[in-house]
């Protein structure tokens, strides 16, 4: 498979489901870069870090819910306020453990979600990802 180097960033405040994701995320893109925030806030402050540096922002994002400091929800209203300022199309895919409807109907308002995923991240899924075409960028 022809790869592509690619930015991802993985918010969540779960340091163990972090490291399997970015380990996964490599073994299907070695040229792949993995930065992770342990929550909301850090990640919003990471994008707001890269926007003199545009080449290092994230191609992709996966986002967590719930999460202490700012939320999910927050996160996408602050990257909202933010976005035209992000000269690359950055996908965001959100990473729940949630399985309420509210919250999949809910992520789908926000025009920078491309889809809700269902944690744990999976080799399966990052393939899924890939063979659509929407992690590539």
């Amino acid at each position: 498979m022809n790869q592509e180097y690619i930015n991802v960033l993985i918010v969540d405040d779960d340091e163990i489901n972090n490291f399997i994701a970015a380990k996964l995320i490599k073994k299907v893109n070695e040229l792949s870069s993995v930065q992770t925030s342990l929550n909301g806030l850090e990640g919003i402050n990471y994008i707001k870090s890269l926007l003199d540096n545009q080449e290092k922002m994230p191609d992709v994002i996966f986002l967590d819910i719930n999460m202490p400091i700012m939320n999910g929800w927050e996160f996408l209203d602050e990257y909202e306020k933010i976005k035209s300022l992000v000269q690359k199309e950055t996908r965001i895919y959100m990473l729940s453990s949630s399985v309420y409807n509210d919250d999949i109907k809910k992520a789908e308002t926000y025009t920078s979600v491309k889809k809700f995923i269902s944690k744990p991240l999976t080799l399966e899924k990052l393939e899924n990802l890939i063979a659509a075409a929407v992690f590539r960028s």
